[in-house]
């Protein structure tokens, strides 16, 4: 038998807030919501962006004045509302108004006269140029004389093309929630992502680690960026052209396996496996997929999957903008025939659109296999049964799609189908398409969708974007696809496409429903989810998400009516635990897990026989008597 790996916790945190227990999805569907969820949602932001704060149960403003509830409400719903998805970028990232770079100036001296300043000596290039005649003024200043051409820098500053991102809300700093010690954002995302997946289980992370063997355990993270903030890379590779000095922390921090090392180190203390896949936009899924096949085959029983990414700079946007693949103010003017930009609506999948919208986001699930889970009572919120990945062949472009999508997409259907059957593919399935908002998606990828669609005898399928709200976040882009899924089979409702006003006209969607209004299919009533993926380089993915309902009926064919009762008994208390986080996280008390420096294995103790290693800390062993695999070619 193969395992089934669950999901049992999640979380992370994007533009529309946090991810664990639905409340980023809420954000998204708020329109639909019943008004307790509504007001539950909007409670949570208004803590998490410190409008206001909660103590000894009441809520309390900037000025130190008690609010109720609905005071809360009335007051902070519009400025909560503005103040996620997708928006014009903030201060806090860069001044998109007034974007630093430095000018070449090219001067020209006479020849009598020639350019003259004094500087400090410490200033001096090294060496003095030839045309530069020095003379000192004093021990500290001298006074100099170019003779001939000189180049310079100056500062400078302009506006950049593209204002619009998904940016985390307006308010939220990782960096408060725990020791950041310098951290690069993406690696403090990665903290408090990873945090939140965990506290939701319900369970405690000792409780899961004494459950299993240490290398039982994995951690399967990254990012497609690495880290380009100052802290990181960026920093690093800016700091001679600045004048400054690199620090100890730049380089090392700045790679691309950080938010699987940093969560190793700092939230889990693992001494398990570690993965850090990199597959551009489909990254997620590169690793969901290294996840659950280690799971499938008994390597790993618990596993972490995620990532972090933090491109909200100014030379990232240069960098995707110059290729034209941003969506840039004076091309949606051109679409809205206006004057004015509504940056809420710069990503329109599957309309007339003109790029993306890039965007920060941290998203981690918890994984474990379906024997596990039952044995420590987890709230299992789906499983993951296949993801594949297609590469496109031959390419005229790095950045064009190709027909690696259609294997993927096509496998993807054909798996759910072999699993649930054809009428729950055909009626109770959708798509989290990948609906990145440019001219070339909305035409290749519903083409894939309309086609596989037309193979399996499928009609009026739901298709849905989570980018039209939080923007294309690079590699954690599959990992909001799946939370907004998950989301989709509590409440039954798809989120539709609400920043577009009609389908675009080169759209495939005969056979599609893509909708701009958000559609109540009734909590319970979809039983499959198919996260789609398309990476630069051609990183084609899809991944078969099943529901909750549909687990539940197949643990109860491989498991006996006591077996899922003892379960159920045991699920009754996690879910209490899990309930009070969620409680107290709603609040602004996220209890960040960060362990740094403490709980240090001393290696002096670490015991080695010919049959196992123990490890201080850890109730079990790591098996050492290994069976030949190779019997049959000995």
């Amino acid at each position: 038998m193969s395992a089934l790996p669950v999901i049992v916790g999640f979380g992370g945190f994007n533009a529309a807030g946090r991810s664990s227990f639905h409340h980023a999805y809420q954000r998204m569907v708020i329109e639909s919501l019943p008004e307790d969820d509504r007001q539950e949602t909007l409670l949570g932001l208004a803590t998490m962006m410190k409008l206001v704060r909660f103590e000894n149960g009441i809520y309390l403003d900037p000025n130190e004045q008690a609010l109720t509830v609905e005071q809360v409400i009335e007051t902070y719903s519009e400025q909560i509302l503005n103040s996620t998805l997708i928006r014009r970028i903030e201060k806090n990232h860069f001044d998109v108004d007034a974007v630093y770079w430095q000018k070449n100036v090219s001067m020209r001296s006479s020849e009598d006269q020639g350019i003259c300043f004094d500087v400090k000596r410490k200033q001096l290039p090294d060496p003095v140029p030839n045309n530069w005649l020095v003379s000192d003024i004093d021990k500290e200043n001298v006074s100099v004389k170019i003779i001939g051409d000189a180049e310079f820098k100056a500062n400078s500053y302009r506006e950049s093309p593209v204002k619009a991102a998904g940016q985390l809300p307006s308010g939220f700093e990782p960096a408060d929630h725990y020791n950041a010690r310098f951290h690069p954002r993406a690696l403090q995302m990665a903290i408090m992502g990873a945090s939140d997946a965990i506290r939701s289980m319900g369970i405690e992370w000792k409780t899961v680690v004494d459950a299993v063997k240490p290398d039982e355990i994995g951690v399967y993270a990254s990012n497609a960026m690495s880290q380009l903030d100052e802290n990181g890379f960026g920093g690093m590779l800016q700091s001679r052209l600045k004048g400054g000095r690199v620090s100890t922390k730049q380089c090392p921090l700045g790679l691309n396996t950080m938010p699987a090392d940093f969560v190793n180190a700092y939230v889990l203390g693992s001494v398990g496996h570690t993965g850090a896949i990199v597959g551009a936009c489909a990254t997620f899924l590169y690793n969901l997929k290294a996840a659950i096949e280690d799971i499938n085959n008994g390597k790993r029983r618990v596993a972490v999957v995620g990532n972090a990414e933090a491109p909200i700079t100014s030379e990232v946007i240069d960098g995707y903008g110059t290729m034209g693949a941003l969506a840039s103010d004076d091309n949606l003017k051109r679409l809205d025939q206006s004057d004015a930009v509504d940056h809420r609506r710069a990503s329109r999948p599957f309309g007339e659109n003109c790029g993306f919208t890039i965007a920060e986001s941290t998203q981690y699930v918890v994984l474990m296999d379906d024997a596990l889970a039952l044995e420590l009572g987890a709230d299992i919120h789906g499983a993951i049964s296949d993801v594949f990945i297609n590469a496109d062949g031959y390419k005229k472009s790095i950045s064009a799609p190709g027909p690696g999508n259609y294997i993927t997409m096509a496998k993807a259907v054909a798996a759910a189908r072999a699993i649930v059957g054809d009428e729950s593919v055909r009626e109770r399935s959708f798509i989290q398409a990948h609906g990145s908002s440019t001219p070339a998606n909305r035409i290749t990828e519903s083409r894939i969708f309309h086609d596989v669609a037309s193979t399996f005898d499928i009609q009026n399928w739901p298709v849905t974007a989570v980018k039209a709200y939080v923007g294309h976040s690079l590699s954690p882009a599959s990992a909001e696809q799946l939370m907004v899924s998950l989301g989709v089979f509590k409440y039954g409702i798809i989120p539709g496409i609400k920043t577009i006003d009609k389908v675009a006209e080169d759209v495939y969607d005969e056979r599609l429903n893509i909708s701009t209004t958000d559609t109540e299919k009734g909590a319970g009533n979809l039983d499959v989810a198919f996260l789609n993926s398309k990476g630069f380089g051609g990183n084609n993915a899809t991944a078969t998400v099943l529901s909750p309902q549909i687990v539940d009926k197949m643990l109860t064919k491989r498991y006996s009516k006591a077996d899922i009762a003892d379960y159920e008994s045991r699920r009754q208390q996690v879910r209490t635990k899990a309930t009070a986080y969620n409680l107290a996280a709603n609040q602004g008390y996220f209890d960040t897990i960060y362990h740094f420096g403490q709980d240090l294995i001393d290696e002096n103790d670490i015991q080695i026989t010919d049959k196992e290693i123990r490890i201080p800390g850890f109730a079990n062993s790591i098996d050492l008597t290994m069976s030949n695999r190779f019997k049959d070619m000995i």
